[in-house]
């Protein structure tokens, strides 16, 4: 993964997030994309307290996810999240691996758009500190 920074997330696939079949439902891999961002988030200092704290929200406006091979219950699994760009708006790039064989299982990817806390306004191009919160790592 080529990122500005990213972070790594390990879990375990749930029982109650899989079928009969012990296949993990489609819908919560975007759970897990959450999961890996928050993480990224933290690690940069600009979590969503943070963000509402600058005076902004970070909707998402765009997800996309290709699904390589099917999560398992009980799969130790890794979500990688990285950033790719920020400058317009906030990218955030996905992989999932197998923890133990590190086969590739999905990629994906997040747009999140900078609005005004109180208008909510968007903003075209990203606030200062987002770049700000990035300088360390470019």
């Amino acid at each position: 993964m080529k990122a500005i920074v990213s972070e790594k997330t390990n879990i375990r696939v749930q029982f109650f997030e899989c079928d009969p079949m012990a296949v993990c439902w489609h819908g919560h891999y975007v759970k897990y994309f959450e999961m890996a961002r928050c993480n990224l988030l933290k690690k940069i200092g600009y979590d969503y307290p943070d963000m509402k704290e600058s005076g902004y929200a970070w909707p998402v406006i765009d997800l996309q996810i290709r699904y390589i091979q099917a999560l398992r219950y009980d799969q130790k699994i890794s979500i990688e999240a990285g950033i790719t760009d920020y400058e317009n708006y906030l990218k955030i790039v996905y992989e999932i691996r197998d923890v133990e064989t590190g086969d590739k299982l999905t990629k994906g990817s997040t747009k999140q758009v900078a609005v005004t806390g109180d208008t909510f306004e968007m903003q075209l191009i990203s606030p200062k500190i987002v770049s700000e919160k990035l300088a360390k790592y470019l």
